[in-house]
């Protein structure tokens, strides 16, 4: 059963969904930074791991990341962006591209949809979110739920922008954005309170990282 957007869920949904096709083409601003990501989150995933990727806009990363463990369900809660990430594993499949135990589906964290079957295992090996969660409404919730999805000791993967620092600058000229529709909710974290959130949410920080700097903090987490 799908859930029901709140009217801030459903605000951000829409904008993502009409952003999605820009979102496509718009190129990654790091390469590097993004590879560094990649690399550590594989580092820390295993080829019999089933994973949960939360946020994924248009796919890119799951169709990179998918091989390297035995299933991968990719979400989002902007049906553009999955339409998207759909046509994309149709194309490398025409090539010739493998992309066995992969899915796409247009959902937020909550829908029951997302959680795995008691048959199948007994929560997810590895949840990742990059560049997400501060952007949801609820993060206290969404962490909550991230924890009752994973398997004991499984892992949450994220990579999240915190800009408190800079909200001095970024605070006021979001909101004027957000007035014209032109940008979604942000959360104003910092490293502290991103990493303080997430402890309290019942997880053990064990590995952090910043790709790219200053603003990007890559987290790996463990269940406990």
């Amino acid at each position: 059963m799908a859930t029901t957007l709140t009217n801030d869920t459903a605000f951000s949904a829409r904008f993502w969904d009409k952003t999605a096709k820009k979102y496509a083409a718009s190129p990654i601003r790091n390469q590097e930074a993004y590879e560094k990501t990649l690399e550590r989150t594989i580092e820390n995933l295993g080829p019999e791991d089933q994973v949960l990727e939360l946020g994924c806009g248009t796919g890119s990363t799951a169709l990179l990341l998918n091989g390297k463990v035995k299933s991968y369900l990719a979400t989002d809660f902007a049906p553009g962006m999955i339409s998207i990430a759909k046509e994309k594993l149709a194309a490398e499949e025409a090539e010739g591209k493998t992309h066995e135990g992969l899915g796409f589906l247009a959902a937020d964290a909550f829908d029951d949809r997302v959680r795995l079957s008691s048959a199948e295992a007994d929560g997810y090996d590895a949840i990742l979110a990059f560049n997400f969660f501060h952007l949801v409404e609820n993060p206290e919730e969404l962490l909550a739920r991230v924890r009752g999805l994973l398997k004991p000791g499984g892992l949450y993967i994220s990579k999240t922008v915190c800009l408190k620092k800079r909200a001095w600058l970024f605070g006021p000229l979001i909101k004027v954005m957000q007035l014209f529709g032109k940008a979604p909710h942000v959360n104003m974290l910092s490293f502290h309170s991103l990493e303080q959130s997430i402890r309290d949410a019942g997880f053990e920080i064990i590995e952090t990282g910043t790709y790219p700097a200053p603003y990007s903090r890559f987290v790996v987490a463990r269940k406990v």
